[in-house]
């Protein structure tokens, strides 16, 4: 059978919100040739919209045209949720298991029009074989940008095992208690094609685990094997000490002082507060049985990021949104993926138009695409979203894909409607 030239892609007029910032277009044309935007704005002469066999016409009257969501912080393979029938405990099923249950995943979080995502840890590598699984086209899902496990110390996030267990392939971390170590593990992960590294401090705070020279190490070797790296920080020193030694992000951050975010100011890097995560967990997290020291201290995380939101937007620090979805059982997947922008509005003071462009054109740069992705633009990548209700309105109508009429990723739209199953009301692959 002959191949055909794919059709070229018209939608018109609708709203556009281009990801940049600037104000709404009405009656606004966005063309797509492939998996790139070829014009937007007046619709070009040439186009024959009846000519049905060169053409796509989406007719976008009363609805909104936006990128896809980046959400710049999702976890895949940790074992979260739990599925019935099977261990739900982080990483206690076996690899096969959690890669498929991480597929499905992902396409959950695809169809709440979250077209690429940043993967800040995983286990067994699962992520970087789904990342090149969907770039293959085998499975649909976002575009993945990942790291594979935390690089951890004793008392990291992550080193939960007694010390003479360590920390086996299937949790969250690789200890690696000097430096030798840690760049050891920096070359493997490199190796087996991760994107992206991730240190890790402690899980709340209030130490700091890993030394100045030992981050600085790690950076200078990621960065020499063309890898950006990130670092799970709370506070405690570590996050001035990160921005210092030129780390690329910084997740978290929500114990830092203003001088901490001085200092990440005068360095240039950007933040990732990931406070979706404190917020559904105070929400939820007693009747899933966090203890209530536990939630003391995740309310006082919360409380902090409250204010570093703000102080973050003084200062000019650069601020991308993540959810870490997939981290806890409160954080389910294809639901709460644009949370963020609504507590940026509500707590940060941050305008609705301020919060998409973090969640599109300034987080493509967790997904090592700024400059590609992110805004709707001749040139860049075509992720793109059609919605019925304005989010400059009301920033909710963003989440959990409740609004969503079209999402296009690649130039490509995605079928919305998965078929279920009727017992288990899982989405089947």
């Amino acid at each position: 059978m002959p191949k055909t030239d794919p059709k070229t892609l018209v939608i018109r007029n609708g709203t556009l919100i281009d990801g940049s910032g600037a104000p709404a277009a009405s009656n606004t044309a966005v063309v797509i040739e492939g998996n790139r935007i070829t014009s937007v704005g007046e619709l070009p002469g040439g186009i024959n919209l009846l000519d049905t066999a060169k053409f796509e016409d989406i007719d976008a009257t009363g609805q909104w045209i936006m990128p896809g969501l980046i959400d710049g912080h999702c976890h895949l393979s940790f074992g979260m949720p739990a599925v019935q029938g099977y261990a739900s405990a982080r990483g206690t099923v076996n690899p096969g298991f959690n890669a498929l249950r991480a597929a499905r995943n992902a396409q959950k979080i695809l169809r709440s029009g979250v077209t690429s995502i940043s993967i800040p840890g995983g286990t067994w590598f699962i992520e970087v074989g789904l990342r090149d699984a969907i770039d293959a086209g085998l499975v649909q899902g976002p575009r993945i940008y990942t790291a594979g496990r935390f690089i951890v110390t004793y008392g990291s996030i992550g080193d939960y095992e007694p010390s003479w267990v360590g920390t086996p392939e299937h949790t969250l971390g690789i200890l690696a208690n000097d430096v030798t170590d840690m760049i050891t593990e920096v070359r493997r992960q490199t190796k087996h094609g991760v994107d992206f590294i991730k240190l890790a401090d402690s899980t709340w705070g209030d130490t700091q685990t890993i030394a100045r020279e030992e981050i600085a190490a790690v950076v200078e070797e990621a960065h020499r094997r063309n890898a950006r790296i990130s670092i799970h920080s709370r506070g405690a020193g570590s996050t001035k000490a990160a921005a210092e030694a030129g780390v690329d992000w910084i997740m978290h951050a929500d114990l830092a002082t203003e001088a901490e975010l001085y200092a990440v100011a005068e360095a240039g890097v950007r933040i990732m507060p990931t406070t979706t995560f404190l917020f559904e967990a105070l929400e939820v997290g007693k009747e899933l049985g966090r203890s209530d020291e536990e939630l003391d201290i995740i309310k006082r995380n919360a409380d902090s990021a409250v204010t570093v939101l703000e102080t973050a937007r003084t200062l000019g620090v650069k601020v991308m949104c993540g959810t870490d979805t997939g981290n806890s059982p409160v954080m389910p997947y294809g639901v709460l993926h644009a949370h963020e922008a609504e507590i940026m509005v509500k707590f940060g003071r941050y305008t609705p138009m301020e919060a998409i462009t973090a969640y599109t054109r300034d987080n493509a740069y967790v997904v090592g695409l700024e400059g590609e992705l992110g805004v709707i633009e001749p040139g860049k990548l075509a992720d793109v979203l059609i919605l019925d209700a304005d989010p400059l309105a009301d920033i909710g109508v963003l989440q959990g894909g409740k609004h969503l009429s079209v999402v296009i990723k690649d130039g490509r739209q995605v079928d919305l409607l998965p078929q279920l199953d009727s017992e288990s009301s899982v989405p089947l692959l």
